[in-house]
């Protein structure tokens, strides 16, 4: 049964999850979302597209996550404004001034401050519209940005970045602090904007496949996935079994790299460098067997709209049996030394610590949520194939501290490989790919994936010819960033890398 939202219609959309579609006014956004989240739901993505050529104006898209599953409303505006929800969603605070950057529409919230310009382009020219060619060049515009101070004695300010002293991805933040004890810390992001969702435009359906998985180059897998179940979904089309079992196999092997290099990191920036040593050569031997086996080291192009490129045989499935067996018994020993290694406890212990009322408050998802006692896992979710067979066990901590994070890691890990194990004992014999059927003009589709960082999410709608008319995809940071900048206070200054680190965020697919 549809989530009952105040007597909203909604018309069901096939797929891989439980979804549907709304329509409401400017004044129904704010009663859907307080209906919502009075249920216990929360904002997944917020974007908008320009309808304006079409002779429908601008409309703003929402999806919210309830408990019976995903509710897509689109929000058709009279003019340049809308209500504003981060009352509601505080996640949809910054997703808001992203819109009102690229689309040039505001909600009435307080911070009208630019979230991606950066000076790149005026406050009154806004790249997404589609009456803004490609290659247009925008004269730019004032790149001050005004941080919110904080007055007192004895308080100081520390700005660091957005260059930083490695190879990481730009991203400004200002500490206010009393001696080494944070107050305050204030993340500036979107450095590292690209373009995307307008080069999503110039693609034709079957090009935007190789975009999606570029979005942010650890999370490939989720990205590709996600693109092609909008597609799928769109299409009204359902995939072969045995595609979808090594699509699951590829998600559980990215989620697999990226914990191992999270947990040598971790343990390098808590003091204890022969935990980078040993993750990082485990990592590198799974990235070289993705290589060897699907012809990628980070399995891009590998899920396609339709299925997967590749396949596997009788070889291929031991050595990923033997591999999922070699490093669980390194992931014991290691879990071991981490967890009785005083100096890294101390470190790690009620170190960032994100309570689970400021997790949920945050609409935090991911692994950071699990680790702040919140059992939310889009694996888990009613009619998530393949996951409703493989039966994923969900990893969760209550403390939110770094250590809780480390606990995660290590237990989800831990069931990655179990679950890849499952998929080559239970692997289908259908074919892997199927051609999906010429997707009408304004077909609308929805992918919904819990990547390693937590639920990504993309939406597609179809132009004639096969061509895309708007895609969004969006990452699980949007939700996160805001949590680390809470996770922070009453720390010290130096235990900042290792909080960031904890939740290793992504910069550029926050950044489209």
């Amino acid at each position: 049964m549809p989530p009952g939202i105040g007597g909203l219609r909604l018309a069901p959309l096939p797929g891989a999850v439980p979804a549907w579609r709304a329509s409401v006014d400017s004044d129904g956004l704010r009663r859907v979302c307080e209906a919502v989240a009075g249920s216990g739901g929360r904002l997944g993505a917020l974007w908008a597209s320009d309808e304006r050529d079409r002779g429908a104006g601008f409309v703003l898209h929402a999806v919210l996550v309830a408990f019976e599953g995903l509710v897509c409303v689109d929000v058709r505006l009279d003019g340049e404004t809308y209500a504003d929800v981060s009352d509601i969603f505080p996640a949809a605070g910054r997703m808001q001034r992203a819109i009102a950057d690229l689309m040039g529409l505001r909600a009435g919230m307080r911070d009208t401050r630019g979230w991606l310009r950066h000076g790149a382009w005026r406050e009154d020219a806004f790249p997404l519209r589609r009456d803004v060619a490609l290659d247009a060049r925008l004269p730019a515009g004032d790149p001050r940005y005004a941080f919110v101070p904080v007055e007192g004695e004895g308080v100081h300010e520390i700005p660091v970045g957005p260059v930083h002293a490695g190879i990481i991805e730009p991203g400004h933040f200002r500490f206010s602090v009393v001696g080494e004890r944070v107050l305050r810390l204030e993340e500036r992001l979107g450095y590292t904007h690209k373009g995307v969702e307008k080069r999503f435009e110039s693609l034709s359906l079957e090009e935007g496949a190789r975009l999606a998985a570029r979005v942010s180059g650890d999370s490939s897998v989720a990205f590709s996935w996600a693109y092609a179940m909008a597609l799928e979904t769109a299409a009204a089309r359902k995939v072969p079994e045995r595609a979808l079992w090594l699509r699951a196999l590829l998600l559980e092997r990215e989620r697999v790299a990226n914990h191992l290099g999270d947990l040598g990191a971790l343990g390098n920036d808590g003091g204890l460098a022969f935990g980078l040593a040993q993750f990082s050569r485990m990592k590198e031997h799974l990235l070289r067997n993705n290589a060897a086996l699907f012809g990628h080291r980070y399995l891009m192009d590998r899920v396609v709209p339709g299925g997967v490129t590749v396949d596997l045989d009788a070889a291929g499935a031991d050595s990923i049996l033997a591999e999922a067996d070699r490093l669980e018994d390194e992931l014991r020993t290691l879990r071991d030394i981490y967890y009785d290694h005083a100096g890294l406890q101390d470190r790690c212990i009620n170190c960032g610590r994100l309570t689970s009322r400021t997790a949920a408050a945050l609409g935090v998802v991911g692994l950071a949520a699990r680790a702040s006692g919140h059992a939310i896992d889009a694996r888990v979710f009613p009619g998530h194939a393949p996951y409703g067979e493989l039966g994923p066990r969900l990893c969760s901590h209550r403390n939110g501290d770094v250590a809780a994070r480390i606990v995660v890691r290590f237990e989800e890990a831990f069931e990655s490989l179990d679950l890849q194990r499952k998929v080559l004992h239970t692997l289908p014999s259908t074919p892997t790919l199927v051609r999906l059927p010429e997707i009408a003009q304004r077909a609308f589709g929805i992918g919904w994936i819990e990547g390693w960082r937590g639920e990504v999410l993309v939406a597609v709608e179809a132009d004639a010819g096969g061509r895309i008319r708007r895609c969004h995809p969006h990452d699980p940071s949007w939700q996160n960033w805001p949590a680390l900048e809470h996770a922070v206070i009453g720390n010290i200054v130096p235990d900042f890398p290792l909080i960031n680190k904890s939740f290793n965020l992504s910069y550029a697919g926050a950044d489209l």
